[in-house]
């Protein structure tokens, strides 16, 4: 049987933590247009913040780069 990973939702206090201070800075950036820090996931070697504003989305590298069309897969 597949083990859920995920358990209770986390604080956004435990994301922002786990962000380098490029990406913390764009968050910020995005926070300015209803964007909303969701999770951050591990991909490869790097973390990638996932934002929501609404229907859309974006993501942000550890170089605080931003693509508000990234291709996220969420689990149900």
């Amino acid at each position: 049987m597949k083990q859920e990973r995920r358990r209770e939702p986390r604080d956004l206090n435990y994301f922002w933590e786990m962000l380098s201070m490029a990406q913390k800075f764009s968050v910020s950036e995005l926070q300015r247009f209803g964007y909303e820090l969701s999770f951050v996931r591990q991909q490869e070697e790097q973390k990638v913040a996932v934002l929501k504003a609404g229907p859309k989305m974006a993501s942000i590298d550890e170089d605080g780069q931003i693509n508000t069309a990234p291709e996220v897969f969420l689990r149900d």
